[in-house]
């Protein structure tokens, strides 16, 4: 039988990416207190309470989805913001990317009844278009204990490399099995889905996921936070939002003002009132990509910048 290997919550990047590597799966015990899940739990309760069930069996008939977390907790921004996690997200996606975003951030409430969801990759949110990269790094947050018979998430340990129609054996699945305020970490490309929910209680866990800030959002972030919201949040939940560009000349936009009451091609960060951070539209860091991918230095780094030689 598979399983999923545990490490305590002080387990460094350089404990956890190994495992990652390899399974496409770890566990972090207990990352969060009992009191710091009750906080979540209380900020966030009358959105899950309100939430409808799904409406295909992809999703859940027997499971409520609920959204806009930032927006709405601020437990929930502490767990996005986790600086273990976030450094081992921004270490694993660092080969693919020079930023990364929030992707998603939903408590998934499956209830008694709920049978098991079909295996898929979560990078399938982009089709299977993307080839040689991997976009995605997820966790899933114990608001409940995880256990078998309540629908712990099933993972296909060492599946990232699987061609997308092989199928598991039996005995080629695990299950999350952890406790209430440990987390899942896994990646976009290990094959994995909700087990059935057999038991007489909800199961719930908090998804939040990081993706390459050059990729579309699957929670559309701009619309679940508003710039009137993020405006109060801190510079680095901004950026993990998407007020900030996803890269060279990705995502600036242009105020519609009357004529010369505001700028041309700034930033999204100018919609919470920060100033353009850097040079230009990112052309200091389009120059340091050019040079590390084309050998360029210098005179002609910049030349070929100018140029549009990309």
């Amino acid at each position: 039988m598979a399983h999923l290997t545990t490490l305590p919550a002080t387990a460094d990047t350089t404990d956890i990416l190994p495992i990652i590597e390899r399974d496409g799966a770890v566990i972090l015990k207990d990352m969060l207190t009992p009191a710091g899940v009750d906080q979540v739990l209380n900020e966030t309760g009358p959105y899950i309470d309100a939430t409808r069930n799904g409406q295909d069996p992809f999703v859940g008939l027997r499971t409520t989805r609920t959204g806009a977390l930032v927006a709405r907790s601020p437990a929930c921004r502490d767990l996005v913001t986790n600086q273990s996690v976030l450094k081992a997200a921004r270490t694993f996606l660092a080969p693919y990317c020079s930023r990364i975003q929030l992707h998603l951030g939903q408590i998934i409430r499956i209830r008694p009844g709920q049978p098991k969801q079909a295996i898929h990759r979560d990078r399938w949110a982009w089709g299977t278009y993307l080839k040689d990269v991997e976009p995605q790094f997820n966790t899933m947050w114990a608001l409940t204990d995880f256990t078998r018979e309540n629908g712990a998430t099933r993972v296909i340990p060492g599946s990232p490399d699987w061609p997308d129609g092989r199928r598991a054996d039996k005995d080629e699945i695990a299950q999350a099995e952890m406790t209430r305020g440990s987390v899942l970490l896994y990646t976009g490309s290990v094959l994995h889905a909700a087990g059935a929910n057999d038991s007489d209680d909800d199961r719930i866990g908090l998804n939040i996921t990081y993706s390459l800030a050059w990729l579309r959002q699957e929670e559309n972030q701009y619309l679940s936070c508003p710039p009137e919201i993020a405006k109060t949040l801190s510079t680095e939940l901004q950026d993990l939002l998407g007020y900030t560009l996803g890269s060279y000349a990705l995502g600036y936009y242009t105020p519609p003002l009357p004529p010369g009451e505001g700028p041309e091609s700034i930033g999204p960060q100018y919609a919470l009132g920060r100033e353009q951070d850097g040079e230009g539209l990112g052309s200091a860091e389009l120059r340091r990509e050019i040079q590390t991918a084309t050998g360029l230095t210098g005179a002609a780094s910049a030349d070929a910048a100018d140029k549009g030689n990309l």
